[in-house]
């Protein structure tokens, strides 16, 4: 199994989060912690936009997710949207599984809507 990595860029007038690896046991801090920079990011850049990108995303536990809802409601006490980008096949089952494919918008790769 790789480790979780993530990098920041700003594209498009939004805060754009690249995670790679799973995000599980191991990594779910560091995961919180790289959605609390996007957050305060954007937040420090007057952006409204944050958004996730999935594509490299392998693997998501329940700990992954409850960190993406605590980053959504910081997200949302700064006037800031969270989008997820372009979830691969396993994560879009995730996401789907769980429900949160009803609480995020989820877009292509730039922040279209799909």
């Amino acid at each position: 199994m790789k480790p979780m990595d993530y990098s920041f860029e700003v594209l498009d007038e939004a805060v754009h989060v690249h995670i790679d690896g799973r995000v599980d046991e191991g990594t779910w801090e560091q995961f919180g912690g790289a959605l609390d920079e996007a957050v305060q990011q954007a937040c420090q850049s007057g952006l409204a936009t944050v958004v996730i990108d999935l594509t490299q995303l392998d693997y998501m536990s329940s700990r992954g997710l409850r960190v993406l809802t605590v980053a959504n409601r910081l997200a949302d006490d700064a006037a800031i949207s969270i989008l997820l980008a372009s979830p691969n096949e396993v994560m879009s089952e995730i996401l789907a599984i769980s429900r949160y494919d009803k609480l995020f918008t989820i877009t292509g790769p730039t922040g279209a809507k799909q």
